[in-house]
């Protein structure tokens, strides 16, 4: 009992560190500020890539095309070879919005690229072409709903703060229970990688949200434009890193009302979201992946198991050990089970949701090996 008592308390040593740490990774504070209106509002152009997403584009496209955005304004919406009347929908929801809606069907997908980055770039190539090209681009996805001044505050606040891209995380659903259990674990993780604090400032931590990036195209063409990036799986990050390195002043925040309507109301429905680019975060390495895993035992399950033995052994020590470290994770976890409007005590599932997490990296891993590549959207990418 005196290593499983070490090892408790070096994880309650380990929870203190990240509780304290300078990027406070946990908090949900990082909400885009409010900020008054530039001299003249740039013009901005709306680029949607969108591939078998009738469903969700006549829910979203609406929102988009009724923008009370002061300037010139525009959306494109590309047809990524869809089957199921993708570009239809989008014109057809868009119908008397006072913003002009555009498709661009997109062309075969060349080797070497991700689907979703060719139709960006088919996208943002197109409005190079216009006769007053955008200074500012809003990439966002199909399944994505912004409020009526969406565009507006996302404007007002990069220009204020002088950022060459801002992104907002958008609010997941959490309608169901699986949703309820993992969904923001989700979010919690990503935070944990990529301190919201630590990307908009000066350093090498640099993360975006793929669903609502705001991004200067002038700052966009200086870190190579989507090209640069045209194999990435984890395709936010990617971009945000390759903007980072060229010199561009970055932001990333949580969403206060843009928001996902794509339901995962099963738990093979998150299974495949995450484990689809689990593997990849780890770059494809089994060293990182045997770490990943270990430290998720460890740290996330470690705490009430030592609860749980110590109660049952009579062991003070172990139980003080594991209930400690089981409170600072769950102080953690509370900010963002209160941002997902959930009840407190989910703050208390977190080690449930780290198990899931665990198996869905060891499957990303499994389907990496066994398949070569990664499968998403009917297209397989080989790395």
């Amino acid at each position: 009992m005196r290593i499983a008592r070490w090892t408790a308390w070096s994880v309650s040593a380990v929870w203190a560190c990240l509780a304290a740490a300078p990027g406070r990774f946990w908090t949900t504070a990082v909400r885009l500020p409010a900020a008054g209106p530039p001299a003249s509002w740039p013009p901005v152009a709306v680029v949607v890539p969108a591939r078998d997403e009738a469903a969700m584009l006549a829910r979203t496209v609406p929102a988009l095309c009724r923008q009370d955005y002061p300037g010139p304004t525009r959306v494109i919406v590309v047809d990524d070879e869809s089957s199921d009347g993708t570009g239809r929908a989008a014109s057809a929801a868009a119908a008397g919005g006072p913003v002009a809606l555009e498709v661009l069907r997109g062309s075969p997908r060349p080797e070497g690229w991700a689907g979703k980055l060719w139709a960006l770039h088919q996208g943002v190539s197109h409005l190079a072409g216009s006769p007053v090209p955008p200074e500012w681009v809003l990439l966002t996805d199909a399944d994505i709903e912004h409020p009526p001044d969406s565009l507006r505050r996302l404007v007002a606040a990069a220009t204020a703060d002088d950022r060459d891209a801002v992104s907002l995380m958008a609010r997941l659903r959490v309608d169901t229970g699986w949703e309820r259990l993992v969904v923001p674990a989700f979010v919690y993780f990503f935070a944990q990688l990529y301190p919201f604090r630590l990307v908009a400032r000066q350093g090498r931590t640099a993360a975006a949200a793929g669903g609502c990036i705001l991004v200067r195209r002038a700052a966009l063409e200086r870190a190579g434009g989507i090209a640069a990036i045209r194999d990435a799986v984890i395709d936010d990050v990617a971009l945000a890193r390759a903007l980072k390195r060229s010199g561009a002043r970055i932001w990333l925040g949580l969403a206060d009302e843009v928001r996902s309507v794509r339901p995962y109301p099963r738990l093979a429905d998150l299974w495949r979201m995450v484990a689809r680019s689990a593997f990849t975060q780890l770059r494809y390495s089994p060293v990182l992946l045997g770490f990943t895993l270990v430290g998720l035992v460890l740290v996330y399950l470690g705490p009430p198991i030592a609860l749980v033995v110590g109660v049952v052994r009579v062991d003070r020590s172990l139980a003080a050990a594991g209930a400690s470290a089981w409170a600072v994770m769950a102080a953690t976890y509370l900010p963002m089970t209160r941002y997902h409007r959930l009840h407190p005590l989910r703050a208390l599932t977190l080690p449930a949701a780290a198990a899931l997490y665990a198996a869905m990296t060891a499957d990303s891993a499994r389907r990496h090996w066994a398949g070569g590549g990664v499968e998403w959207k009917g297209r397989r990418y080989l790395r």
